[in-house]
């Protein structure tokens, strides 16, 4: 982390969201290590993914999965595609540990996402759990807490 200076940190966040909303997914998934998790509580103050129901806990294998079933040319769900926007508080850093490589960054954000005449607005906060991997950030986990995490959704087509 020592090589990464406070600017940084916070324009990966940015550069991760910008990502999504170009649907540049693979390389979106690049950005994660190898065991990362990504996660979506379904209730407020969730500190376990393991011991309660969430909405999204998924590794990185099915984040690819999920990646390829959007790009399919045979996914007829997204024919049109959906569509997101991020609009983003800037982020605060929370944690660094620079011996350890790591740190944390949390995001309070409105996401709208939409496909045809359906638009959908979410608003919450993503925690960004990074570490170093070489000379590059990695996610290890990002957790994205939505203040009605606990309310009937509708499909969920694409990444917070």
């Amino acid at each position: 982390m020592s090589s990464f200076n406070d600017r940084q940190l916070i324009d990966f966040v940015y550069a991760e969201a910008r990502m999504l909303d170009e649907q540049r997914f693979d390389d979106w998934l690049n950005l994660f290590t190898e065991d990362a998790r990504y996660w979506m509580p379904l209730a407020p103050g969730q500190t376990d993914p393991l011991l309660h129901t969430s909405l999204l806990y998924e590794d990185k294998l099915l984040l690819r999965v999920r990646v390829e079933r959007l790009a399919g040319a045979r996914t007829f769900s997204q024919q049109p595609r959906s569509r997101s926007h991020h609009l983003l508080q800037q982020p605060s850093i929370e944690r660094v540990d620079r011996d350890a490589g790591t740190c944390t960054l949390r995001t309070a954000f409105h996401y709208v996402e939409t496909r045809l005449d359906t638009q959908t607005l979410f608003a919450g906060w993503a925690t960004h759990d990074l570490v170093t991997e070489g000379s590059a950030l990695r996610i290890k986990l990002k957790r994205v807490d939505l203040v009605n995490c606990d309310a009937a959704f509708g499909n969920i087509n694409l990444f917070m």
